[in-house]
């Protein structure tokens, strides 16, 4: 019943905000107050259903740290991205043709936190979260990240291949991340990073959704093992095997600070743990 409440409040909130932001699309303006209100909203509404709930404060989401652990984490994400657009240029498949749009790139700002909020909340405050106190770290880690996969079929452009890229680079990454660092802040940043650096800056297509428009005019062609064909750069085995070694690296942490939750345990995950980036 926790999971149901938990799940339907944050839901609610996640089509609520999603209308809003698909109703303002056409002014980036608009698109940017929009998508940080709908990001500000499905942080609120997580905060209370787990407070109800839970009996118990969403440390996950504090507002103390907040600030600094999500810059930490849009620059991991923006970076990932960033090394998988070096990777396309040296090889010749990514050119930049001059600037952008300056004002696309703000209502991407908008749009790329109200969608890295609400996922982050669904995927991993609740879903991951829950689902890994009953089958532990690992498994809850794989079965979350295929669902997240999985719904980027949904997509315009969406390929399996991409659905499966998608698992592997972010399903699998964020849930190892969150393990880390129990804290969706950090998360948060990362999925933003990602999206604002894809679309935002580099002006490429976002888990098969149609090109956008940012500061940066490019052109990307290739073979599509490579470039991600229409779904994007996502698809590219750049971006698989830069989110596989990512995924590591946040296992190795969440070991070392005693974070994981073994397999039939029935023991809460320790959502309340501090949560710091390695120093």
């Amino acid at each position: 019943m926790r999971f149901v409440r938990q799940f339907l409040a944050v839901l609610a909130a996640y089509a609520v905000g999603g209308v809003a932001i698909n109703a303002v699309k056409d002014n980036d303006w608009l698109t940017l107050v929009v998508g940080l209100t709908a990001a500000a909203l499905v942080l609120f509404v997580y905060g209370w259903v787990v407070r109800r709930t839970e009996r118990r404060q969403a440390l996950d989401v504090a507002l103390e740290g907040a600030g600094a652990t999500f810059g930490w984490g849009t620059l991991i994400g923006a970076g990932m991205f960033s090394a998988v657009i070096v990777n396309l240029s040296t090889s010749g498949h990514y050119e930049v043709d001059g600037l952008g749009s300056v004002q696309g790139a703000i209502g991407l700002v908008g749009f790329m936190a109200g969608a890295a909020a609400t996922e982050e909340v669904v995927y991993r405050g609740v879903l991951f979260r829950i689902v890994e106190e009953h089958l532990g770290t690992y498994l809850a880690l794989a079965l979350t990240g295929v669902v997240f996969g999985l719904s980027h079929l949904l997509n315009e452009d969406a390929t399996l291949w991409g659905a499966v890229a998608i698992a592997i680079e972010a399903g699998f990454m964020l849930a190892a991340a969150y393990a880390a660092t129990r804290n969706l802040w950090l998360t948060i940043g990362v999925h933003f990073g990602w999206n604002f650096a894809a679309g935002g800056v580099f002006s490429t297509v976002v888990s098969g959704n149609g090109s956008s428009e940012g500061l940066l005019d490019a052109t990307m062609s290739g073979p599509k093992l490579l470039t991600g064909g229409d779904f994007g750069p996502e698809g590219s085995v750049y971006s698989v095997g830069f989110g596989a070694l990512l995924t590591l690296v946040f296992l190795w942490l969440a070991h070392r600070r005693g974070h994981i939750v073994p397999f039939g345990s029935r023991r809460a995950a320790r959502a309340d743990s501090a949560a710091t980036l390695p120093r």
